[in-house]
């Protein structure tokens, strides 16, 4: 039976006994939203679930919701997934053939001091291990030929706590075991890149390389598809 309290301070932080056993997508998305792993849900609209075809030859992870996809339930429906969007297309890759989603499912944030605004922030270690089992449930449901992991939260989600992004980027890496195997390979093969939001909050001068590379490391993994 799932427990239905949420994380306390010195309780374990753990999504699993929230993931039905057997479910399919759809089912995991109604389950997702009754997710209390950990305390990001007290603050959060709601949760974001991924979005995309169950057969999804690829898989795009964010890091977690933005302001707009916490008000609209959406994952990537905000400025980054704007930039992603086009990107994706750039790179040659069909998005009908995408599944989008992120590492952690609630959106992070601080409360301006003045103002409605929401500030972002970092998901920590505990937050993305918390999310894991809802991830590795949605990637062994698809499981994509590919996985495309933008930013370290993604990595780290991944791959586990050493996993540098600028150190990994656009290179084929064999996809990690999804069952917490240290060491183990699981099936498809996974491409590290920039989040696309790194491209927003790069100067002027800087921005249209971020893009460039964005745009070249989804090329790497459009190579895998069409090859």
């Amino acid at each position: 039976m799932a427990r239905r309290s949420g994380a306390q301070d010195g309780e374990a932080y753990d999504a699993s006994p929230f993931v039905p056993e057997g479910a399919d997508l759809g089912a995991l998305r109604k389950a997702a939203g009754g997710c209390r792993g950990c305390p990001l849900y007290r603050d959060a609209t709601g949760t974001v679930f991924g979005e995309g075809e169950p057969s999804a030859r690829l898989v795009l992870v964010g890091e977690q919701p933005g302001d707009q996809e916490d008000r609209q339930g959406r994952p990537f429906v905000g400025p980054a997934g704007g930039v992603l969007g086009r990107a994706v297309q750039e790179a040659g890759i069909d998005p009908a053939e995408a599944y989008v989603t992120n590492a952690v499912k609630h959106f992070k944030f601080q409360q301006a001091e003045r103002g409605k605004r929401r500030i972002h922030k970092t998901p920590g270690l505990r937050e993305i291990g918390a999310c894991r089992p809802w991830l590795r449930a949605e990637l062994q449901l698809i499981d994509p030929e590919v996985v495309v992991a933008l930013g370290a939260t993604a990595g780290k989600s991944l791959f586990g706590p050493s996993f540098r992004v600028m150190e990994q980027r656009g290179i084929v890496l064999p996809m990690p075991a999804l069952d917490g195997e240290e060491g183990g390979e699981g099936a498809g093969v996974l491409v590290a890149t920039i989040h696309p939001s790194a491209v927003l909050r790069a100067d002027a001068e800087a921005r249209a390389a971020a893009y460039a590379g964005l745009v070249a490391d989804l090329r790497v993994a459009a190579g895998v598809l069409n090859a």
